[in-house]
């Protein structure tokens, strides 16, 4: 049987006989062989005839003849340049009669959502319509066809393409392609037929392809298309290869539209066949390492069921392991043994190490602002060392880390002439490393913030960095300047310097009323120890004036204050820090860990004496593409270590009015500060204070969106009152303990900018060890929405406490809002 040609070679067999027809209508004359004296072209109107003589195969002096004519008709046609073509003598002249094809002078599209207009005008300009090219109906009709292609993809059958021609004056054109793009086709049925072994849920979970469900609207997985279809349906070959179904098959695919093409129904056909297990597994060839050290990444073991993802999954380990000791271009074949009698597999693993390989040079590209020094201190794979995988990937990482670079591609090239050695080039895309910020953000606990910050990450291309900033909220006013050289040494160990002013004012902060005002110098050293272990030291000194008003601020807070004799503290304040990262993401990590653990201490010679040790943990597994896991977890305890400060006073009571006679002041006047020496002997004046402990205000406190949601930023754990007042205010703590277990979605929001999760957030802070009770601890429970947006950073979560006690402060809708200008 004779298979009709398709519409559209059709069209195309059509359009190359009108092109040819004027040939055959030029040529029915036939011509007698002269000698050509001149040519003339008529008809000529944008195009010079210089061009025309360009393309023309026939000069003066030439003898032509009917096949000579014929070519130069085609000649002239091939350059697209004219509508028709006709070759006329006149004597000895050779007249060439054109009619050029309009220009087009404008192109404009209508009614493109699905698909930007920019990606359509890119598109059209390659297949030969742009505004100033000469206009040919074919292209025209080849746009129809690609168009239509591309909304097909998308699943758009009911796609309406009307292409319009307007002629103008001087043999030009405006193009009009109205776009009606109609509705997506949505998948409303996948069926499988054949499957016995596995339900069809479990082996269309990891498809694109989605029947329509409740999140369509936004993942758009229940639209059609020829390739996302066969993606998943080679997905199902793999599960049941990754299962021991090595005879496995798809034997038909039928995909159905509705009459009014808006419901696709797709049906395939499977064989699953038998199980197979595999009855031994050997390693040939060449292995250059030991045998046994080999065979230990072999992840295939007799007896178990043959999966190919284990067989790929070895192939990767012993390539990966050949080609960090120098062997780039090794090859491991599994050769498959199939015995279909007994069901079983033999596998042979056999290894083609090829040349071990040299790196000759390593070359960067693209750093036209920062120094090769710069890069070349991060590569861990150096020059005339053997090559390793390991290694490029791991100086790709770094140099991303950098923050300098919008993209990084590292390429291996072979030396011409050896097979045994390579360059690396490392191709760059700088970024903007250098910033003026101005900064606005809200969250509950601080309003509205505003920020200046100059900063310069790369100055002058060294790698150093250079910041400014000024910060300022509702309970905070800040300046700082820093100063970081990354590489002081060549070993990598960094050396920065801070200083900083702030006034903090801590009743708009959710917690005791006292404000302060602090300033500092610190030198901060840090020393690389592995990969991803920093250790850290800083040496700084610092004045922190406290301004507390008795009446106002707690009574333990002032007692402190006026036990020391002194509301300002100078610190000489040493630290030391160990760091872990191994996260696969700083800002969605989905696998690793971070590890952060900190001892500071207010060396002897401070006006208080105290240390303070914090630890953070927090580790992510990846459960499967729809879950992610995270523990967190935070300890943080502090405690002095000189003597403690003890004072006897003396106090003059104030004055308390309660005017409407409940029992509730109505105000307190407060009497003179406390006097030393006391003059009088009455009980009632005298008391001895003692400070004691971590001072108060280097107490932790926990509560709010960054530690316990669901309770107001600040206010769980320790709390005290004023004189003459009953409100108890949040004062913190020296013990602190945070957990929390959350469960994110990545795939909930189809963004890698979104993510939602559930979690369960446990803790609380305590005066002291001796007041740590579990039973105090608080919990809450409930949802999070983080999104990295263009104006920052947004994190909504909404709790419900789970343990709470009465006199908590709650806030079940707690949010954070940030960004940039």
């Amino acid at each position: 049987m004779t298979r009709p040609l398709p519409r559209r070679l059709l069209a195309l067999a059509l359009a190359s006989a009108m092109a040819a027809a004027p040939v055959t209508s030029a040529l029915a004359e036939a011509f007698a062989p002269f000698t050509v004296s001149d040519i003339r072209v008529d008809g000529l109107q944008r195009i010079s005839a210089g061009t025309v003589f360009t393309y023309l195969p026939v000069e003066r002096g030439d003898t032509v003849d009917s096949a000579k004519v014929a070519d130069a008709i085609r000649a002239l046609y091939k350059t697209g340049f004219f509508e028709d073509v006709r070759v006329e003598r006149q004597g000895d002249i050779l007249v060439v009669a054109v009619t050029e094809r309009p220009a087009i002078n404008k192109l404009t599209l209508t009614g493109n959502k699905d698909i930007k207009t920019d990606d359509l005008t890119k598109g059209l300009n390659d297949i030969g319509l742009s505004e100033g090219g000469t206009f040919d109906r074919l292209a025209l009709d080849r746009v129809t066809q690609e168009l239509t292609r591309q909304y097909n993809n998308r699943g758009k059958y009911n796609v309406e393409i009307t292409p319009t021609v307007a002629r103008l004056d001087r043999n030009r054109v405006d193009v009009t392609i109205a776009i009606k793009e109609g509705a997506a086709a949505r998948i409303r049925h996948i069926n499988l037929v054949g499957n016995e072994k596995f339900e069809e849920d479990d082996l269309r979970d990891s498809w694109e392809s989605r029947e329509t469900n409740w999140k369509s609207w936004y993942k758009r997985d229940d639209q059609y298309s020829r390739e996302k279809l066969s993606g998943d349906l080679e997905k199902l070959n793999s599960f049941y290869l990754d299962r021991g179904y090595v005879d496995f098959s798809v034997d038909s695919t039928q995909v159905e539209i509705s009459p009014n093409r808006q419901d696709m129904f797709i049906t395939a056909g499977l064989t699953e066949g038998e199980q197979y297990k595999v009855s031994k597994v050997d390693v040939s060839g060449d292995t250059v390492l030991p045998k046994e050290e080999i065979q230990r990444r072999v992840f295939v073991r007799e007896g178990q069921i043959f999966s190919r993802r284990l067989l790929e999954a070895t192939s990767d380990s012993i390539t990966a392991t050949l080609g960090n000791i120098g062997y780039a271009f090794a090859q491991v074949n599994a050769i498959p043994d199939v015995d279909r009698e007994n069901k079983t597999v033999g596998i042979n693993f056999q290894v083609v190490p090829g040349p071990r390989v040299n790196v000759r040079r390593i070359v960067f590209k693209g750093n036209a602002r920062t120094s090769d020094e710069v890069l070349r201190r991060e590569m861990r794979q150096f020059e005339s060392s053997w090559y390793s995988q390991a290694a490029l990937d791991r100086s790709k990482i770094r140099l991303q880390g950098l923050g300098f670079f919008e993209s990084v591609d590292v390429d291996t090239q072979p030396v011409p002439g050896t097979s045994d050695q390579v360059d690396v080039v490392v191709n760059v895309k700088e970024t903007t490393s250098g910033s003026f910020v101005f900064g606005l953000g809200y969250s509950q606990l601080s309003g509205v913030t505003t920020q200046i910050q100059l900063s310069q990450n790369n100055f002058l291309g060294t790698g150093n960095r250079v910041s400014v900033q000024a910060n300022r909220n509702s309970y905070l006013q800040r300046y700082d300047f820093s100063f970081v050289n990354p590489y002081f040494t060549d070993s990598g160990i960094s050396l920065g310097y801070n200083l900083w002013w702030r006034e903090y004012d801590y009743s708009d902060f959710g917690t005791a009323q006292y404000s302060s005002t602090s300033g500092a110098g610190q030198v901060v050293v840090g020393i690389p120890i592995t990969e991803t272990d920093t250790v850290t030291a800083l040496l700084g000194v610092d004045s922190n004036e406290i301004f507390a008003t008795r009446g106002s601020t707690p009574d333990p807070l002032v007692d402190y204050i006026d036990a020391v004799g002194n509301r300002t503290f100078h610190t000489l304040r040493g630290q030391i820090g160990w760091a872990r990262n191994t996260l696969d993401n700083l800002l969605t990590p989905n696998t690793g860990m971070l590890q952060r653990f900190t001892a500071e201490v207010a060396l002897p010679g401070s006006t208080v004496e105290y240390y303070k040790l914090n630890y953070e943990i927090s580790k992510f597994w990846r459960l499967n593409r729809h879950l992610v896991l995270n523990t967190r977890g935070e300890l943080g305890y502090g405690d002095s270590y000189g003597d403690d400060f003890v004072r006897n006073v003396c106090f003059t009571p104030g004055t308390i009015s309660d005017a409407n006679g409940d029992g509730v002041p109505d105000t307190y006047t407060p009497g003179p500060d406390p006097t030393e020496p006391c003059l009088t002997t009455s009980p009632d004046y005298r008391k001895t204070l003692t400070a004691r402990g971590l001072p108060f205000f280097e107490n932790f406190y926990a509560g709010g969106v960054r530690s316990v949601r669901g309770f107001a930023d600040n206010t769980l754990g320790p709390r005290a009152a004023a004189t003459g007042s009953s409100y108890l205010q949040p004062i913190g703590g020296s013990v602190k303990t945070v957990g929390s277990v959350e469960m994110f979605f990545p795939t909930l929001i189809n963004s890698p900018a979104a993510r939602v999760s559930a979690f369960v957030d446990v803790g609380n802070v305590f005066g002291s060890r001796d007041d740590f009770d579990a039973n105090e601890l608080r919990a809450s429970t409930g949802l999070a929405v983080m999104w990295r947006s263009p104006m920052g950073p947004i994190s909504i979560s909404y709790s419900y406490p789970l343990r709470k006690k009465e006199g908590d402060e709650l806030e079940r809708l707690q949010f954070t809002f940030g960004g940039v200008f």
